[in-house]
């Protein structure tokens, strides 16, 4: 029984592993510099969006649609109405038509919802006094129509 102490005779054959631990190294250091440059390169300013999520309506028959242009004429439908006082009497009108219509066919009063379309260039006093008068007539539930962003898509 002999121990060897020097060098064996299959020095001379192929060495069949790598030694990873050098690429192991540069890989982390290449990730600590990635992290350290990356929000040193991004630059924007710090601001609180506003969170929006939208729906899509569901338009019952009887809701109502209300326009109102640039210039503050208020359309019901498609039909353009004089002033706000007539717009507050069929407001009215229709409100107690589609009570009586829910009573006589005994389903629960469910009141209808107004839809206000307000064109981008309108002055908010226009909208706002639609939403009063609205409001002043019996209707709880106002909202507003408007186009989604470009590119969204909502499913």
């Amino acid at each position: 029984m002999a121990m060897q102490v020097g060098p064996s005779d299959d020095d001379d054959a192929p060495m069949a592993d790598i030694n990873t631990t050098p690429l192991v190294d540069v890989m982390l250091v290449m990730l600590i510099i990635f992290l350290i440059t990356v929000p040193v390169v991004i630059q924007t300013v710090p601001l609180e969006l506003p969170k929006v999520s939208s729906m899509p309506t569901t338009t019952k028959p009887e809701n109502v649609l209300i326009a109102v242009n640039n210039s503050g004429d208020i359309f019901w439908g498609v039909q353009r109405l004089d002033s706000k006082q007539e717009l507050f009497d069929k407001a009215v009108t229709h409100l107690k038509k589609e009570i009586e219509r829910q009573e006589k066919a005994g389903t629960p009063i469910e009141l209808p919802e107004v839809h206000i379309r307000g064109d981008a260039g309108t002055e908010f006093s226009n909208i706002g006094g639609v939403i009063y008068t609205m409001q002043r007539a019996g209707f709880v539930k106002v909202g507003f129509i408007s186009e989604p962003p470009a590119g969204s898509v909502s499913r």
